[in-house]
Protein backbone atom coordinates (compact mmCIF):
# COMPACT_ATOMS: atom_id res chain seq x y z
CA UNK A 1 0.00 0.00 0.00
CA UNK A 2 1.07 3.16 -0.78
CA UNK A 3 0.39 6.29 1.15
CA UNK A 4 1.53 10.10 1.10
CA UNK A 5 1.96 12.76 3.36
CA UNK A 6 3.85 16.18 3.75
CA UNK A 7 6.65 17.69 5.13
CA UNK A 8 8.90 20.70 4.96
CA UNK A 9 12.39 20.93 4.53
CA UNK A 10 14.71 24.08 5.02
CA UNK A 11 17.32 26.01 2.11
CA UNK A 12 18.45 29.11 3.82
CA UNK A 13 15.87 31.24 5.72
CA UNK A 14 13.16 29.41 3.35
CA UNK A 15 11.31 26.45 3.18
CA UNK A 16 10.41 24.17 0.52
CA UNK A 17 7.95 21.40 0.42
CA UNK A 18 8.78 17.50 0.46
CA UNK A 19 6.46 14.77 -0.21
CA UNK A 20 6.77 11.60 2.13
CA UNK A 21 5.91 8.73 0.35
CA UNK A 22 5.91 5.48 1.97
CA UNK A 23 5.40 1.69 0.07
CA UNK A 24 5.12 -1.16 1.99
CA UNK A 25 5.68 -4.48 0.11
CA UNK A 26 5.71 -8.11 0.72
CA UNK A 27 9.53 -8.95 1.46
CA UNK A 28 12.25 -9.24 4.53
CA UNK A 29 11.13 -6.92 7.22
CA UNK A 30 13.33 -3.59 6.57
CA UNK A 31 12.97 0.16 6.34
CA UNK A 32 14.84 1.94 3.83
CA UNK A 33 14.94 5.84 3.41
CA UNK A 34 15.72 7.31 -0.30
CA UNK A 35 15.44 10.88 -1.68
CA UNK A 36 18.84 12.10 -0.70
CA UNK A 37 18.77 12.09 3.33
CA UNK A 38 21.55 13.09 4.78
CA UNK A 39 22.96 11.55 8.22
CA UNK A 40 19.81 13.05 11.18
CA UNK A 41 17.39 12.08 8.59
CA UNK A 42 18.84 8.05 7.84
CA UNK A 43 19.19 7.65 11.61
CA UNK A 44 15.32 8.69 11.74
CA UNK A 45 14.80 4.70 10.75
CA UNK A 46 15.57 3.76 14.20
CA UNK A 47 13.50 6.83 16.08
CA UNK A 48 10.42 6.14 14.08
CA UNK A 49 10.67 2.58 14.74
CA UNK A 50 10.76 2.66 18.63
CA UNK A 51 8.15 5.80 18.62
CA UNK A 52 6.21 3.56 16.76
CA UNK A 53 6.01 0.49 18.55
CA UNK A 54 5.91 2.48 21.85
CA UNK A 55 2.95 4.53 20.90
CA UNK A 56 0.67 1.12 20.66
CA UNK A 57 0.82 0.65 17.24
CA UNK A 58 3.03 -2.04 15.39
CA UNK A 59 5.62 -1.75 13.15
CA UNK A 60 4.66 -3.47 9.76
CA UNK A 61 6.29 -7.00 8.64
CA UNK A 62 7.41 -6.07 5.92
CA UNK A 63 9.44 -3.87 3.18
CA UNK A 64 9.14 -0.17 3.72
CA UNK A 65 10.34 2.13 1.59
CA UNK A 66 10.12 6.04 2.11
CA UNK A 67 11.14 8.32 -0.55
CA UNK A 68 11.63 11.75 0.72
CA UNK A 69 10.83 14.25 -2.85
CA UNK A 70 11.83 15.75 -4.88
CA UNK A 71 14.75 13.11 -4.98
CA UNK A 72 17.45 15.45 -6.33
CA UNK A 73 17.05 18.01 -2.77
CA UNK A 74 19.16 17.19 -0.13
CA UNK A 75 17.22 16.81 3.40
CA UNK A 76 18.48 17.68 6.71
CA UNK A 77 17.31 17.68 10.42
CA UNK A 78 14.90 15.12 12.48
CA UNK A 79 11.87 17.46 11.28
CA UNK A 80 10.55 14.31 8.94
CA UNK A 81 10.07 11.88 11.58
CA UNK A 82 6.68 12.49 12.25
CA UNK A 83 5.67 12.59 8.35
CA UNK A 84 7.21 9.37 7.72
CA UNK A 85 5.38 6.99 11.32
CA UNK A 86 2.24 8.84 10.09
CA UNK A 87 2.79 7.71 6.25
CA UNK A 88 4.14 4.06 7.69
CA UNK A 89 0.71 3.82 10.10
CA UNK A 90 -0.93 4.24 6.70
CA UNK A 91 0.84 2.36 4.37
CA UNK A 92 0.49 -0.44 6.71
CA UNK A 93 -3.22 0.27 7.60
CA UNK A 94 -3.13 0.86 11.15
CA UNK A 95 -5.27 4.23 10.64
CA UNK A 96 -7.52 5.25 7.70
CA UNK A 97 -6.52 6.77 4.26
CA UNK A 98 -6.75 10.12 4.64
CA UNK A 99 -5.86 13.54 2.20
CA UNK A 100 -3.09 15.60 3.96
CA UNK A 101 -1.81 17.39 0.64
CA UNK A 102 -2.79 20.68 2.99
CA UNK A 103 -1.60 19.34 6.12
CA UNK A 104 1.55 19.82 7.02
CA UNK A 105 3.20 17.34 9.50
CA UNK A 106 6.31 18.43 11.66
CA UNK A 107 8.47 16.79 14.65
CA UNK A 108 10.95 14.84 16.22
CA UNK A 109 10.25 11.99 17.73
CA UNK A 110 11.72 10.45 20.50
CA UNK A 111 11.58 6.59 21.48
CA UNK A 112 8.69 6.77 23.42
CA UNK A 113 6.50 9.16 20.94
CA UNK A 114 6.89 11.87 22.51
CA UNK A 115 7.33 15.05 19.84
CA UNK A 116 10.47 16.83 20.74
CA UNK A 117 10.94 20.79 19.04
CA UNK A 118 12.50 21.16 16.19
CA UNK A 119 14.83 23.67 14.14
CA UNK A 120 13.82 26.52 11.79
CA UNK A 121 9.83 26.12 11.99
CA UNK A 122 9.06 29.37 11.78
CA UNK A 123 10.45 30.15 7.91
CA UNK A 124 8.89 26.12 6.96
CA UNK A 125 5.35 27.53 8.81
CA UNK A 126 5.52 30.79 6.57
CA UNK A 127 6.94 29.05 3.31
CA UNK A 128 3.89 26.27 3.74
CA UNK A 129 1.26 29.22 4.19
CA UNK A 130 2.60 30.99 1.39
CA UNK A 131 1.90 28.09 -0.70
CA UNK A 132 -1.47 27.25 0.08
CA UNK A 133 -1.20 25.00 3.26
CA UNK A 134 -4.36 25.26 6.05
CA UNK A 135 -3.58 22.90 8.74
CA UNK A 136 -0.23 22.42 10.96
CA UNK A 137 0.26 19.35 13.10
CA UNK A 138 3.98 20.27 14.79
CA UNK A 139 5.78 19.77 18.81
CA UNK A 140 3.56 22.15 21.66
CA UNK A 141 7.45 23.24 21.72
CA UNK A 142 7.16 24.95 18.37
CA UNK A 143 3.68 26.31 18.70
CA UNK A 144 4.60 29.63 20.54
CA UNK A 145 6.88 30.21 17.86
CA UNK A 146 4.18 30.77 14.98
CA UNK A 147 2.03 31.80 16.80
CA UNK A 148 1.97 35.22 15.17
CA UNK A 149 1.15 33.19 11.72
CA UNK A 150 -2.04 33.95 10.29
CA UNK A 151 -4.17 31.89 8.02
CA UNK A 152 -3.42 28.72 9.18
CA UNK A 153 -4.73 26.63 12.40
CA UNK A 154 -1.69 25.06 14.36
CA UNK A 155 -2.55 22.03 16.47
CA UNK A 156 0.30 21.16 19.05
CA UNK A 157 0.70 17.65 19.04
CA UNK A 158 2.79 16.04 22.42
CA UNK A 159 3.05 12.85 21.38
CA UNK A 160 2.58 10.37 18.25
CA UNK A 161 -0.29 9.31 19.25
CA UNK A 162 -2.27 12.48 20.09
CA UNK A 163 -1.46 13.43 16.05
CA UNK A 164 -2.36 10.24 15.03
CA UNK A 165 -5.83 10.36 17.07
CA UNK A 166 -6.28 14.21 15.63
CA UNK A 167 -5.71 13.17 12.12
CA UNK A 168 -8.54 9.98 12.36
CA UNK A 169 -11.00 12.40 14.05
CA UNK A 170 -10.81 10.23 17.29
CA UNK A 171 -9.56 13.27 19.72
CA UNK A 172 -9.04 16.12 17.91
CA UNK A 173 -6.34 18.72 19.14
CA UNK A 174 -7.82 22.18 19.59
CA UNK A 175 -6.40 24.52 17.06
CA UNK A 176 -4.10 27.18 18.75
CA UNK A 177 -5.33 30.99 19.36
CA UNK A 178 -3.28 32.67 17.15
CA UNK A 179 -2.00 36.11 18.80
CA UNK A 180 -1.50 39.55 17.25
CA UNK A 181 1.99 40.62 17.04
CA UNK A 182 0.68 44.04 19.24
CA UNK A 183 0.03 41.91 22.07
CA UNK A 184 3.99 40.73 21.68
CA UNK A 185 5.20 44.31 21.74
CA UNK A 186 3.08 44.85 24.86
CA UNK A 187 5.22 42.21 26.60
CA UNK A 188 8.40 43.48 25.92
CA UNK A 189 10.67 45.01 28.40
CA UNK A 190 14.27 46.87 28.39
CA UNK A 191 16.86 45.02 29.78
CA UNK A 192 19.29 47.60 30.81
CA UNK A 193 17.96 51.32 31.40
CA UNK A 194 19.74 54.64 30.35
CA UNK A 195 18.92 55.78 33.81
CA UNK A 196 21.51 53.59 35.58
CA UNK A 197 24.25 55.19 33.22
CA UNK A 198 25.44 58.02 35.44
CA UNK A 199 27.08 60.81 33.71
CA UNK A 200 28.42 60.13 30.17
CA UNK A 201 26.34 62.95 28.14
CA UNK A 202 28.66 63.24 25.56
CA UNK A 203 28.27 58.83 25.39
CA UNK A 204 24.70 59.69 25.92
CA UNK A 205 24.18 61.76 23.07
CA UNK A 206 26.02 59.66 20.66
CA UNK A 207 24.37 56.27 21.34
CA UNK A 208 20.67 58.41 20.74
CA UNK A 209 22.61 59.84 17.29
CA UNK A 210 23.65 56.40 16.57
CA UNK A 211 20.15 55.14 17.26
CA UNK A 212 18.08 57.54 15.54
CA UNK A 213 20.10 56.55 12.08
CA UNK A 214 21.27 53.47 12.74
CA UNK A 215 24.65 54.28 12.62
CA UNK A 216 27.74 52.44 13.43
CA UNK A 217 29.49 53.55 16.75
CA UNK A 218 32.85 52.98 17.92
CA UNK A 219 33.64 54.08 21.49
CA UNK A 220 36.98 54.16 22.51
CA UNK A 221 37.97 54.37 26.52
CA UNK A 222 39.76 53.40 29.22
CA UNK A 223 38.79 50.03 31.52
CA UNK A 224 35.54 50.41 33.82
CA UNK A 225 34.21 53.70 31.84
CA UNK A 226 30.55 52.07 31.07
CA UNK A 227 31.42 51.30 27.65
CA UNK A 228 29.73 47.90 27.55
CA UNK A 229 26.88 49.44 29.48
CA UNK A 230 26.09 52.02 27.34
CA UNK A 231 26.03 49.29 24.45
CA UNK A 232 23.75 47.10 26.12
CA UNK A 233 21.39 50.11 26.36
CA UNK A 234 20.90 50.30 22.86
CA UNK A 235 18.43 47.85 22.23
CA UNK A 236 15.83 49.74 24.76
CA UNK A 237 16.23 53.12 23.17
CA UNK A 238 15.95 51.63 19.58
CA UNK A 239 12.46 51.46 17.82
CA UNK A 240 10.14 48.72 18.36
CA UNK A 241 10.50 45.68 15.31
CA UNK A 242 8.00 46.05 12.81
CA UNK A 243 5.90 42.69 12.17
CA UNK A 244 7.84 42.41 8.94
CA UNK A 245 11.23 42.75 11.11
CA UNK A 246 10.51 40.32 14.19
CA UNK A 247 9.44 37.78 10.69
CA UNK A 248 12.73 38.04 9.49
CA UNK A 249 15.11 38.41 12.89
CA UNK A 250 13.29 35.24 14.39
CA UNK A 251 13.71 32.84 10.93
CA UNK A 252 17.93 33.42 11.07
CA UNK A 253 17.46 32.79 15.09
CA UNK A 254 15.04 29.21 14.52
CA UNK A 255 17.48 28.26 11.61
CA UNK A 256 20.38 28.76 13.75
CA UNK A 257 18.45 26.94 16.85
CA UNK A 258 19.14 29.49 19.10
CA UNK A 259 15.45 30.06 20.17
CA UNK A 260 14.64 28.98 23.73
CA UNK A 261 12.15 26.39 24.12
CA UNK A 262 8.60 27.29 23.74
CA UNK A 263 9.89 30.86 22.91
CA UNK A 264 7.64 32.41 20.66
CA UNK A 265 7.90 35.74 17.64
CA UNK A 266 11.25 37.68 18.37
CA UNK A 267 9.70 41.23 19.58
CA UNK A 268 12.96 42.50 21.41
CA UNK A 269 15.80 43.87 18.66
CA UNK A 270 18.57 40.87 19.24
CA UNK A 271 21.83 42.29 20.89
CA UNK A 272 24.53 39.90 19.91
CA UNK A 273 28.40 39.80 21.65
CA UNK A 274 30.64 37.40 20.18
CA UNK A 275 33.91 36.78 22.26
CA UNK A 276 37.04 37.85 20.51
CA UNK A 277 38.19 34.69 19.78
CA UNK A 278 35.53 34.22 17.57
CA UNK A 279 36.64 32.69 14.31
CA UNK A 280 35.39 34.38 10.63
CA UNK A 281 33.25 31.30 10.13
CA UNK A 282 31.20 31.90 13.33
CA UNK A 283 31.07 35.68 12.52
CA UNK A 284 29.89 35.36 9.32
CA UNK A 285 28.39 32.33 8.85
CA UNK A 286 29.89 28.37 7.32
CA UNK A 287 30.31 25.01 8.61
CA UNK A 288 29.72 22.22 6.55
CA UNK A 289 25.91 23.16 6.47
CA UNK A 290 26.18 26.81 5.66
CA UNK A 291 24.04 28.06 8.90
CA UNK A 292 24.11 31.96 9.70
CA UNK A 293 26.76 33.28 11.90
CA UNK A 294 26.68 36.37 14.59
CA UNK A 295 26.31 38.82 11.94
CA UNK A 296 22.81 37.42 10.92
CA UNK A 297 21.48 36.83 14.18
CA UNK A 298 22.20 40.57 14.79
CA UNK A 299 20.14 41.05 12.01
CA UNK A 300 17.65 44.35 12.55
CA UNK A 301 19.70 44.79 15.92
CA UNK A 302 23.40 45.35 17.62
CA UNK A 303 26.56 43.71 16.95
CA UNK A 304 28.59 44.36 19.50
CA UNK A 305 32.68 43.77 19.67
CA UNK A 306 33.94 44.65 22.80
CA UNK A 307 37.51 44.33 22.75
CA UNK A 308 37.73 45.34 18.98
CA UNK A 309 41.60 45.13 18.22
CA UNK A 310 41.19 41.61 19.89
CA UNK A 311 39.19 39.84 17.65
CA UNK A 312 41.53 38.73 14.44
CA UNK A 313 42.30 40.24 12.00
CA UNK A 314 40.42 38.23 9.39
CA UNK A 315 37.49 38.36 11.40
CA UNK A 316 37.18 41.85 11.42
CA UNK A 317 38.11 42.60 7.27
CA UNK A 318 35.13 39.81 6.51
CA UNK A 319 32.80 42.42 7.88
CA UNK A 320 33.22 44.88 5.76
CA UNK A 321 31.21 43.07 2.98
CA UNK A 322 28.15 42.73 5.21
CA UNK A 323 28.46 46.46 6.28
CA UNK A 324 28.15 47.48 2.85
CA UNK A 325 25.51 45.12 1.43
CA UNK A 326 23.59 44.55 4.50
CA UNK A 327 23.49 40.45 3.85
CA UNK A 328 26.07 38.22 3.26
CA UNK A 329 26.61 35.00 1.01
CA UNK A 330 28.07 31.85 2.52
CA UNK A 331 28.94 29.37 0.58
CA UNK A 332 30.24 25.86 0.69
CA UNK A 333 31.02 22.59 -0.93
CA UNK A 334 27.08 20.91 -0.56
CA UNK A 335 25.53 24.29 0.46
CA UNK A 336 24.81 27.90 -0.70
CA UNK A 337 23.20 30.48 1.51
CA UNK A 338 22.35 33.76 1.46
CA UNK A 339 21.46 35.78 5.04
CA UNK A 340 20.00 39.29 5.92
CA UNK A 341 22.76 40.47 7.58
CA UNK A 342 21.51 44.50 8.03
CA UNK A 343 22.65 45.52 11.73
CA UNK A 344 24.77 48.67 13.58
CA UNK A 345 27.98 47.80 14.35
CA UNK A 346 29.02 48.90 17.70
CA UNK A 347 32.86 48.61 19.17
CA UNK A 348 34.10 49.84 21.95
CA UNK A 349 38.29 49.55 22.91
CA UNK A 350 40.81 50.54 25.08
CA UNK A 351 43.02 53.36 23.54
CA UNK A 352 46.06 50.78 24.29
CA UNK A 353 47.18 47.81 26.03
CA UNK A 354 47.18 48.98 29.41
CA UNK A 355 44.06 50.77 28.76
CA UNK A 356 45.27 54.18 30.24
CA UNK A 357 46.69 55.96 27.29
CA UNK A 358 45.27 59.65 27.40
CA UNK A 359 43.45 58.79 30.96
CA UNK A 360 43.01 61.59 33.42
CA UNK A 361 43.06 59.15 36.21
CA UNK A 362 45.99 56.46 35.72
CA UNK A 363 49.49 56.93 33.63
CA UNK A 364 49.97 55.01 31.05
CA UNK A 365 52.63 52.42 30.69
CA UNK A 366 52.55 51.37 26.96
CA UNK A 367 55.75 52.27 24.98
CA UNK A 368 54.61 54.14 21.58
CA UNK A 369 55.62 51.04 19.78
CA UNK A 370 52.85 49.21 21.91
CA UNK A 371 49.80 51.32 21.41
CA UNK A 372 50.68 51.80 17.79
CA UNK A 373 50.99 47.65 17.51
CA UNK A 374 47.57 48.08 19.40
CA UNK A 375 45.65 50.16 17.33
CA UNK A 376 46.81 49.37 13.80
CA UNK A 377 44.72 45.92 14.58
CA UNK A 378 41.89 47.97 13.56
CA UNK A 379 42.18 48.50 9.77
CA UNK A 380 41.62 52.31 8.13
CA UNK A 381 38.62 50.43 5.59
CA UNK A 382 37.00 49.47 8.88
CA UNK A 383 36.87 52.13 10.33
CA UNK A 384 35.95 54.33 7.52
CA UNK A 385 32.68 52.08 7.88
CA UNK A 386 32.50 53.29 11.42
CA UNK A 387 29.92 56.80 11.52
CA UNK A 388 30.06 57.36 15.23
CA UNK A 389 33.53 57.43 17.23
CA UNK A 390 33.83 58.73 20.30
CA UNK A 391 35.81 58.76 23.47
CA UNK A 392 34.82 57.75 26.97
CA UNK A 393 36.38 58.63 30.33
CA UNK A 394 35.99 57.58 34.11
CA UNK A 395 33.30 59.04 35.61
CA UNK A 396 34.21 61.46 38.59
CA UNK A 397 33.21 59.43 41.75
CA UNK A 398 31.22 62.53 42.56
CA UNK A 399 28.73 62.36 39.74
CA UNK A 400 28.37 58.66 40.62
CA UNK A 401 27.37 59.46 44.00
CA UNK A 402 25.64 62.55 43.97
CA UNK A 403 24.52 62.80 40.75
CA UNK A 404 20.37 62.69 40.14
CA UNK A 405 18.62 60.31 38.32
CA UNK A 406 19.64 60.34 34.53
CA UNK A 407 16.90 60.09 31.58
CA UNK A 408 15.27 56.66 30.97
CA UNK A 409 15.74 55.18 27.41
CA UNK A 410 12.31 55.47 27.38
CA UNK A 411 12.40 59.51 27.09
CA UNK A 412 15.10 58.64 24.50
CA UNK A 413 14.00 56.29 23.10
CA UNK A 414 10.48 58.56 22.17
CA UNK A 415 13.20 61.25 20.48
CA UNK A 416 14.48 58.58 18.54
CA UNK A 417 11.19 57.15 17.38
CA UNK A 418 10.10 60.76 16.11
CA UNK A 419 13.30 60.69 14.04
CA UNK A 420 12.84 57.50 12.57
CA UNK A 421 9.00 58.51 12.00
CA UNK A 422 10.78 61.16 10.30
CA UNK A 423 13.43 59.03 8.06
CA UNK A 424 10.42 56.43 7.15
CA UNK A 425 8.48 59.14 5.72
CA UNK A 426 11.06 60.68 3.35
CA UNK A 427 12.48 57.53 2.64
CA UNK A 428 8.96 55.97 1.74
CA UNK A 429 9.06 54.06 -2.07
CA UNK A 430 13.20 54.10 -2.00
CA UNK A 431 13.65 51.07 -0.47
CA UNK A 432 15.09 51.95 3.09
CA UNK A 433 13.98 53.30 6.72
CA UNK A 434 17.23 54.74 8.39
CA UNK A 435 19.77 57.27 7.01
CA UNK A 436 22.48 55.21 7.75
CA UNK A 437 21.39 53.06 4.48
CA UNK A 438 22.00 55.95 2.17
CA UNK A 439 23.46 55.33 -0.76
CA UNK A 440 25.32 58.00 -3.13
CA UNK A 441 22.54 59.07 -5.11
CA UNK A 442 19.94 59.40 -2.30
CA UNK A 443 22.45 61.03 -0.10
CA UNK A 444 23.14 63.71 -2.76
CA UNK A 445 19.38 64.24 -2.99
CA UNK A 446 18.33 64.13 0.60
CA UNK A 447 21.13 65.70 2.43
CA UNK A 448 21.12 69.07 1.19
CA UNK A 449 23.47 71.54 3.27
CA UNK A 450 23.46 74.72 3.63
CA UNK A 451 25.84 77.21 1.96
CA UNK A 452 27.56 78.18 5.80
CA UNK A 453 27.39 74.68 6.07
CA UNK A 454 28.76 73.29 3.27
CA UNK A 455 31.87 75.78 3.50
CA UNK A 456 32.54 74.09 7.17
CA UNK A 457 32.47 70.69 5.66
CA UNK A 458 34.75 71.14 3.40
CA UNK A 459 36.72 72.50 5.18
CA UNK A 460 37.01 69.95 7.88
CA UNK A 461 37.47 67.27 4.70
CA UNK A 462 40.79 69.48 3.35
CA UNK A 463 41.47 69.37 7.48
CA UNK A 464 41.58 66.39 8.55
CA UNK A 465 42.52 64.42 4.86
CA UNK A 466 38.55 62.39 5.05
CA UNK A 467 38.08 59.89 2.59
CA UNK A 468 35.12 60.16 0.38
CA UNK A 469 33.19 57.59 2.46
CA UNK A 470 34.32 59.03 5.77
CA UNK A 471 32.98 62.46 4.48
CA UNK A 472 29.49 60.86 2.98
CA UNK A 473 29.27 59.62 6.26
CA UNK A 474 29.58 62.74 8.27
CA UNK A 475 26.82 64.17 6.00
CA UNK A 476 24.59 61.23 7.17
CA UNK A 477 24.70 61.65 10.93
CA UNK A 478 24.58 65.61 9.85
CA UNK A 479 20.82 64.39 8.30
CA UNK A 480 20.67 62.34 11.47
CA UNK A 481 21.19 64.76 14.45
CA UNK A 482 19.19 67.39 12.10
CA UNK A 483 16.10 65.02 12.23
CA UNK A 484 16.56 64.79 16.09
CA UNK A 485 15.99 68.58 16.17
CA UNK A 486 13.20 68.67 13.74
CA UNK A 487 14.81 70.57 10.97
CA UNK A 488 14.33 69.52 7.40
CA UNK A 489 17.60 71.00 6.52
CA UNK A 490 20.91 70.58 7.56
CA UNK A 491 22.77 73.34 9.18
CA UNK A 492 26.13 74.71 10.43
CA UNK A 493 25.73 72.68 14.17
CA UNK A 494 24.82 69.59 12.24
CA UNK A 495 27.47 69.58 10.70
CA UNK A 496 29.92 70.62 12.99
CA UNK A 497 28.65 68.24 15.48
CA UNK A 498 28.66 65.46 13.04
CA UNK A 499 32.81 66.35 12.54
CA UNK A 500 32.77 65.89 16.05
CA UNK A 501 32.63 62.38 16.20
CA UNK A 502 35.14 61.77 13.25
CA UNK A 503 38.17 63.26 15.57
CA UNK A 504 39.15 60.21 17.12
CA UNK A 505 40.31 58.79 13.55
CA UNK A 506 42.92 61.56 13.35
CA UNK A 507 44.47 61.44 17.42
CA UNK A 508 44.87 57.81 17.69
CA UNK A 509 44.95 56.18 14.26
CA UNK A 510 47.10 59.58 12.34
Amino acid sequence: MLARTLGYGLSGVSGFPVTVEVYAANGLPALEIIGLPDASVKESRDRVSAAIVNSGFAMPIARVTVNLAPADTRKEGPAFDLPMAVSILMASGQMGAAELSSTLLLGELSLDGSLQPVRGALPMVISASEQGVEEIILPAGNAEEVACIQGVKVYPARTLRMAVEHLTGRAPIPAQVQRSYQDILRETHCAVDLSQVQGQLGARRAIEIAAAGGHNMLMVGVPGSGKTMLARCLPGILPPMSFEEALETTRIHSIAGRLAHGAGLMATRPFCTPHHSASVASLIGGGANARPGEVSMAHNGVLFLDELPEFSRPALEALRQPLEDGVVSVTRVHHQAQYQSSFMLVASMNPCPCGFFGSKQRACRCTQHEIRRYLDRVSGPLLDRIDIQIEVDAVPVKEISGGGRAESSAAVGERVRRARLIQQERYRGEGIHCNAQLDARLTKRYCALTPEATQVLHLAVDRMGMSMRAYGRVLKVARTIADLAGEPSIRTEHVAEAIQYRELDGKYWR
